[in-house]
């Protein structure tokens, strides 16, 4: 198992939290989650999604055309 796949030791945030955190709308996220730009889990019929995948998220994120990492 690779350790990108183990949420062992994750801190798990709700679709609200994320949606909170990256000011945007639930549907956002839930639209980011189903498009597999970002990981989730499912339980039951709500997602978490672990709060390093937020991060490595918006370290990806791109503003006209340029990286904030560069």
């Amino acid at each position: 198992m690779s350790a990108e796949s183990n949420f062992s030791n994750a801190k798990f945030l709700t679709v609200a939290e994320v949606a909170e955190v990256m000011r945007v709308s639930k549907m956002t996220v839930y639209r980011l989650v189903h498009s597999g730009d970002m990981p989730a889990v499912r339980f039951g019929r709500s997602y978490r999604v672990p709060e390093t995948a937020v991060e490595q998220y918006l370290k990806g994120a791109v503003v006209d055309g340029q990286s904030d990492t560069a």
